[in-house]
């Protein structure tokens, strides 16, 4: 098992460390706005919980990349990888222009969900910007996807790790007017977070297309690029239930998040310090799970069904590890953490309380994010997507508005439902793994064993 861990670790570092990279930015983002008024502050939660569902969707969607180039990798098929990219990219794309167009139409209905005057007014140019700074983001995550696919996770790294310092001083001139720019506050924090989009997305596109370490998947390229069929209907196949995944769970963030308003600005700027928080920790799960999914697709891609057990089960109990220290550290550190974002008494009382609550549910969110990348790594998608959904919107937003707004919990409440519903998809989606791994390894086994019977011949 130790073996696998470290194995997994060495494919995972350089994806977790992306991943935290990306999230990194929108912390930045909260914090540099949150120093000027806890308004802003609720104000970017707001946006965060809207805009984060496109993106999640468009995320969840390019996935499938990295799965489908694991398991070609594991055939050995050095030409499958570029066309599996190239017709990624077509769903990707349109799905991301689709949403933005449609949000820039309807922006308006900000004003329309419940959330204090203030808010909905800050929050309407910030989210024109952020809208549209997901277009580049889902093709960078289309063309990381390809990489990590192909076993290349520390190039997607270095290039997102170059977007932070840009977003922090693209976001210091223009929230702040320095330098000549002009003063925008909140929808300056746009302005960064759209120029870093591009930014890596260019110099992700330019490295795949000239370096010489992706050359062998280069050779045929007036064949890989060029729309197929099959190939757009694997990327849906596994790319639709996975978008639908993230998309349930970031959507249940995202309602949680508009809840949260009609509860008053300072106990959503609350919910939002300790979301962020949870979402830092969360980007490290999922930097394992698309590890162990990346590991898992290859092994099954060669038929070791026993090989990717262990891989799935030691991603496991590194999801279990994981869990527990990121709970001990926010019950050790509730009092401090929130003063990253904000200093204010009330937000900061509130913030510490759901640390409490965040902490509980640290090792079911990891274990029930890396339950579902194992699952994705043996193209297992539609009953995983189901528990998702049961996990979130049968139990965790209804038990969240219950306890919350019939029982009078307030924002206690609906971090509670998060809580229920979490462990609930955590056993389930762990359960699934064991059962169809152990299945397939017996079936094997079964098969070679015929065939041994049948090629010895009968006794004389």
């Amino acid at each position: 098992m130790w073996q696998e861990i470290r194995s997994t670790l060495k494919l995972g570092w350089p994806i977790i460390l992306g991943n935290l990279t990306h999230m990194l930015l929108g912390v930045i983002d909260n914090a540099m706005v949150g120093a000027i008024h806890s308004s802003q502050l609720a104000a970017a939660s707001f946006v965060n919980n809207i805009i984060s569902l496109p993106l999640i969707i468009g995320t969840g969607l390019s996935m499938a990349i990295s799965q489908l180039v694991a398991s070609a990798q594991g055939e050995g098929d050095n030409d499958k990888p570029l066309r599996i990219l190239y017709n990624g990219l077509w769903v990707v794309i349109s799905l991301a222009l689709l949403l933005a167009i449609t949000v820039t139409i309807r922006i308006d209905l900000v004003f329309y969900m419940g959330q204090d005057e203030i808010v909905a007014r800050l929050s309407q140019p910030y989210l024109r910007w952020m809208i549209w700074g997901t277009v580049p983001m889902v093709i960078f995550m289309a063309m990381k996807h390809f990489t990590d696919g192909l076993g290349y996770t520390r190039i997607p790294m270095y290039i997102a790790l170059m977007a932070i310092p840009v977003n922090i001083l693209v976001n210091y001139a223009f929230i702040y007017g320095k330098w000549g720019a002009p003063r925008m506050e909140l929808e300056g924090a746009g302005v960064g977070t759209l120029v870093s989009r591009v930014l890596i997305m260019i110099a992700l596109a330019v490295l795949i297309f000239k370096r010489s370490k992706f050359a062998l998947n280069r050779q045929h390229l007036s064949e890989q690029l060029t729309i197929r069929r099959d190939r757009l209907m694997d990327v849906l196949r596994i790319g639709v239930p996975s978008g639908l995944q993230y998309g349930m769970e970031s959507a249940s963030f995202a309602v949680s998040g508009i809840m949260s308003g009609w509860l008053g600005y300072v106990q959503q700027a609350a919910h939002q310090i300790t979301l962020s928080l949870a979402a830092i920790t969360f980007m490290v799960s999922l930097g394992i799970s698309a590890a162990g999914s990346i590991r898992v697709a290859f092994a099954s891609g060669r038929k070791e069904w026993k090989w990717a057990r262990q891989i799935g089960v030691s991603t496991l109990w590194m999801a279990v590890g994981y869990g527990v220290l990121c709970a001990l550290i926010f019950i050790g550190f509730r009092q401090k953490l929130p003063l990253l974002f904000n200093d204010e008494g009330a937000v900061v009382a509130y913030a510490s309380s759901l640390l409490i609550l965040a902490a509980a549910f640290q090792i079911s969110d990891s274990v029930q994010a890396v339950g579902v990348g194992i699952l994705r790594g043996l193209q297992d998608v539609k009953v995983p997507t189901l528990f998702v959904g049961v996990a979130y919107w049968v139990m965790g937003i209804p038990f969240g508005y219950v306890l919350s707004f019939i029982l009078g919990w307030e924002i206690i409440g609906i971090w509670t439902g998060f809580l229920i519903g979490l462990s609930f998809s955590a056993v389930l989606l762990s359960y699934r793994f064991l059962r169809i791994t152990g299945s397939k390894y017996a079936a094997k086994q079964a098969r070679k064993k015929q065939k041994t019977q049948v090629s010895s011949g009968p006794d004389l």
